[in-house]
């Protein structure tokens, strides 16, 4: 798509009447279903319709089109200011969809939903987390570009693009939005520009209740360039300094840039403008037809589109099939001048693995004892050099979390002094931001052609908990990295000491939470994750242990999420152990001592108990019977995701209370992770089966 410079800008009547058309679209929409948020719509109208129109790269005929900007609506309570744009502009959203707002079915649903409309880039519900998307897209964005078109001059590539975001007041009150854009700064994300719509409402009023700092300093010292625009002597938007804003921020490539825009919410509306109500209400009948006549509209019309404005704004549809054809000229010159990167792009593009890549995986002895964060750490720098577009790191505990995947290549800008700083590198450094840190991974996951992960400590999963939900909620091929899974970190504590969080975690529909019991376990599952990354996309979340534990032989059946580790000795098992990561161990001991008594036990290591569901009634049965009611579970952490495995005579030894600063030996034999209380547990359910 074509844009226009600061000196060839034109804003026609047509432009004028098409900004006053998506603003009574808005109105009209949350009259008609009685509920939503109408004024930041009817005020951001001229600035999205700016974005859309004259300033990004874009192809409504192809939303997903490799070469587009991106654009991102962090406030996505007024979802209206999106789909209202990608109506006009000839996306899939016709003017039923914007009717239909709200309601069951709809593809305009009350926040903007990834992957169910058109043009919508990420779901953004939770404030703040569509700016950490955004900073995500624009790290993900220069990685792509360092696959596969490094040695490009700047601005020249086919890979080169910008990412442009609206944000809110309440973005930039939450805390994870200052968590991504410290790090932008730090990154110098020169394709990253954020438009912040400064209306000075929130739900409780004016933002004077809670909000009053310097944004635009703040921004300064996080190494932003920096920019405001204020309104009309009639308070609407300045449109040619809003454009010329723009332009400045996509000419300031060395850092990201921030517009802070003085908007009047609900303008023009006569008494509702300025007002917390038209944040979150409908504004009435009569004030929409007020508003209406303000603008030269027919008051008693509703949804009103003429076919000139429309056919105006529809020459979006030109402007990206022009962008579309001239970049397609760029990337065959591209593929012809790099025909090994081209291939790479193929493949990668398509969520493609390359042939014999599973032959760069470590198998582990047998015996051996491995942390399997160290397991993991070294599948990681294993596949290193067979998946280029496998990148990732930790929030500050890359040591810890065994995340580095190339120790010489970090993912810092040109400038940065540290040796191996690479605007292109591998290892991600995160910094201690891991809410941030999930959100743009999310980012990262959403633009797409990479592969992204990222490491804590699981107890620290909490903070980055919404995020991870919006993973699942997305199903993004995100991997999270948590280490010290358990009371085995021993001496830092119970701050540090996950209790409640695999159970917790599990709660999220759509995350995959993967507790291996060894090294070959561990291997074996990161393989399964990069095969479901095109196939079966979801986030997974790797829960690893800090202290070493047994290496067994491996079993390809671990990918299948439970399997059977040690049958009994007897062809139909007395009693079943369940077991999931360094509890294993215990399990397999406990069925030493009761095999010697007589008692026929099968062991079961169950690293995924989501991918477990997911496989044939069959194999769940074969491994799983269900004639066999003694069964125990087996996890240092509280016990709420076995009672539907284990049934009535079943007995779970967990751990329902939080831990202390111990050596781990001695925590793990006080609360009763031993084998001679699975064994005593096992007895017990024996005994109730047999009752």
């Amino acid at each position: 798509m074509s844009t226009q410079t600061p000196e060839s800008f034109e804003w026609t009547d047509l432009d004028r009447r098409a900004v006053d058309t998506a603003r009574l679209l808005a109105a009209d929409a949350v009259q008609k279903v009685g509920n939503g948020h109408p004024g930041t719509a009817m005020s951001l109208a001229p600035a999205a319709y700016t974005i859309f129109q004259k300033v990004m790269k874009h192809d409504p005929a192809d939303p997903e089109w490799t070469g587009r900007d991106r654009f991102v609506l962090s406030p996505g309570h007024t979802s209206l200011t999106l789909y209202t744009q990608l109506f006009l502009a000839g996306y899939e959203l016709e003017l039923d969809d914007l009717k239909a707002f709200r309601t069951q079915g709809s593809k305009t649903p009350g926040h903007p939903e990834y992957g169910h409309t058109a043009g919508v880039e990420t779901t953004t519900g939770p404030l703040g987390q569509g700016a950490a998307n955004a900073v995500g897209m624009a790290m993900a964005a220069r990685y792509e570009r360092g696959l596969f078109d490094p040695e490009a001059p700047e601005g020249t590539s086919p890979f080169d693009h910008m990412i442009w975001a609206i944000v809110s007041d309440g973005d930039l009150e939450e805390g994870v939005s200052a968590e991504a854009s410290s790090l932008a700064g730090h990154q110098k994300l020169g394709n990253l520009v954020f438009l912040y719509d400064d209306n000075h409402i929130s739900i409780e009023g004016d933002t004077e209740t809670a909000f009053s700092e310097d944004v635009l300093k703040r921004y300064e010292a996080y190494g932003w360039h920096t920019q405001r625009i204020e309104p009309t002597a009639d308070g609407d938007v300045d449109v040619p300094a809003l454009h010329a804003a723009l332009e400045a921020a996509r000419a300031e490539t060395g850092r990201p840039s921030i517009i802070a825009m003085r908007t009047i919410i609900a303008w023009p509306a006569p008494t509702a403008q300025n007002t917390e109500a038209s944040h979150g209400s409908a504004l009435g009948d009569e004030e929409i037809a007020a508003t209406k006549r303000v603008l030269g509209f027919d008051p008693e019309q509703t949804f009103e589109v003429s076919d000139e404005v429309l056919r105006h704004a529809r020459r979006a549809l030109d402007r990206g099939a022009e962008a579309h054809a001239a970049w397609d000229k760029k990337i065959a010159e591209w593929r012809t001048a790099q025909p090994e990167r081209a291939e790479l792009f193929d493949r990668v593009s398509k969520g493609e693995l390359p042939k014999g890549w599973q032959d760069a995986l470590p198998v582990f002895e047998e015996g051996k004892s491995v942390a399997t964060r160290a397991a993991s750490g070294k599948i990681l720098q294993a596949l290193g050099p067979v998946l280029p577009e496998l990148w990732g790191g930790s929030a500050d505990l890359a040591g810890s979390n065994n995340t580095t995947i190339d120790k010489t290549s970090s993912f810092l800008p040109k400038g940065n002094p540290l040796s191996g700083a690479n605007p292109y590198g591998r290892t991600v450094h995160f910094g201690i931001r891991e809410f941030s840190m999930a959100a743009e991974m999310n980012g990262i996951a959403l633009h797409g052609n990479t592969r992204i992960y990222g490491g804590t400590f699981l107890v620290f999963s909490d903070y980055m908990r919404n995020a991870v939900r919006m993973s699942a909620l997305m199903q993004l091929p995100v991997t999270y990295v948590w280490t010290h899974d358990s009371i085995g970190l021993g001496e830092d504590g119970p701050t540090h000491q996950p209790v409640e969080h695999l159970a917790s975690l599990r709660a999220i529909p759509g995350l995959n939470v993967v507790r291996p019991a060894d090294a070959n376990e561990t291997a074996i599952a990161w393989a399964e994750i990069l095969k479901r990354h095109a196939t079966d996309p979801a986030p997974h979340g790797l829960a690893l242990t800090r202290q070493g534990v047994p290496t067994y032989a491996p079993n390809e059946d671990a990918a299948k999420g439970g399997y059977v580790l040690a049958d009994s000795s007897t062809e139909v098992p007395e009693v079943i152990i369940m077991a999931t990561g360094s509890e294993v161990q215990l399990a397999m001991a406990a069925r030493d001592a009761l095999e010697a008594e007589g008692t026929g036990t099968r062991v079961v290591s169950m690293p995924c108990v989501e991918w477990f569901d997911q496989q044939p009634a069959a194999y769940r049965e074969s491994v799983l019977p269900a004639a066999v009611k003694a069964r125990v579970a087996v996890e240092a952490g509280i016990g709420l995701t076995w009672y539907r495995y284990v049934g009535d005579a079943g007995r779970i030894v967990s751990l329902e209370h939080f831990g202390a600063s111990a050596d781990a030996n001695a925590l793990f034999a006080e609360y009763g992770f031993t084998p001679e209380n699975v064994a005593a547990a096992a007895r017990a359910s024996l005994a109730a089966a047999r009752a």
